[in-house]
């Protein structure tokens, strides 16, 4: 962990002993901001993600974010190059380095291609996937889920791989619910971090004795394999209407039909998006069942060799 950091003149900061050159603003949340800065000693442009801490539970919670980080070594889950804590008053902000990716994430992808009236092809759509589930398999081997995903926590690599972001939800795969109280911990904790429309349909009531598994992940990958086949996620409409999210996740999702996509990809999609969780399918059963099905009717989506050209 990288404890050294001193904000130096015309905009630069030294994060473990190197210089980064501030360059621009590239986002803010609620609480956090991305700036992409270039780094002196190298050339290389990472993303600087601060976190601002006001209490003690937010310095923990950006330290356990870079932890889940180093936990990883993997093509599909993004890195962290640095983290360090900088002092503000009685105030902290958490600084995590990351690699810049400059083509976005999935999610812009998606808009661009929706723009000029274009959807994803099913052999980018089934590359794209096989990268997401590769990194989710890597996290729920670990024992964690990540429970946040969704198109705009999916980096797309210089080639077009996918790579998962935002580890900040992260937490235990499979939660044992005992009691009410547990119950509404759990459910108030998933309004928080976890996105409305992208979030398992368990994950809105919370039962008071049952077990909550790495599946709800499955249900947000539905979510996003549905946002890559349609250009818009399956209850993104029911948000922006001010309808019920919870209340239309409770049904059996009606996919489209559509002349652009395979009967074994709708059959791929609606055993992610069943309600039932205990029904929905482990990541390692997609990856050996449906991908050994598709690999017979698309080699080239199969090929990790062939990278997706997404210009």
């Amino acid at each position: 962990m990288g404890h050294a950091l001193c904000v130096c003149s015309r905009g630069t900061v030294i994060i473990d002993n190197k210089r980064y050159l501030f360059i621009q603003k590239l986002g803010e949340g609620g609480f956090s901001y991305v700036d992409l800065v270039e780094g002196l000693h190298d050339g290389h442009f990472y993303a600087l993600k601060r976190i601002l801490c006001q209490e003690q539970q937010d310095r923990e919670e950006a330290q356990r974010e870079a932890d889940m980080h180093r936990l990883f070594s993997h093509p599909n889950i993004l890195r962290l190059v640095a983290y360090c804590l900088r002092e503000r008053g009685a105030k902290h902000e958490a600084w995590l380095l990351l690699p810049f990716f400059k083509r976005g994430t999935l999610w812009n992808e998606i808009e661009r291609l929706k723009d000029k009236g274009n959807f994803l092809t099913e052999d980018q759509i089934l590359w794209l996937l096989l990268g997401i589930c590769r990194g989710l398999e890597a996290i729920h081997a670990k024992g964690y889920a990540h429970r946040d995903l969704k198109p705009t926590n999916i980096l797309l690599g210089d080639e077009g791989q996918p790579v998962l972001m935002d580890l900040g939800s992260m937490n235990q795969a499979c939660i044992t619910v005992e009691g009410s109280r547990q119950a509404l911990t759990l459910q108030d904790w998933a309004a928080q971090r976890c996105t409305i429309s992208y979030r398992a349909p368990e994950l809105f009531s919370v039962q008071s004795h049952c077990v909550i598994d790495e599946r709800t992940d499955v249900w947000s990958l539905g979510c996003v394999l549905y946002a890559m086949t349609f250009g818009e996620g399956p209850y993104d409409m029911v948000f922006q209407k001010g309808d019920s999210v919870a209340l239309a996740v409770q049904n059996q999702l009606s996919i489209p039909q559509s002349p652009r996509h395979s009967s074994a990809l709708r059959q791929l999609l609606a055993s992610m998006m069943t309600v039932d969780p205990h029904q929905r399918p482990h990541i390692p059963l997609l990856l050996s069942h449906w991908f050994h099905v598709f690999a017979t009717v698309s080699t080239d989506a199969m090929n990790t060799h062939v990278h997706v050209s997404l210009k």
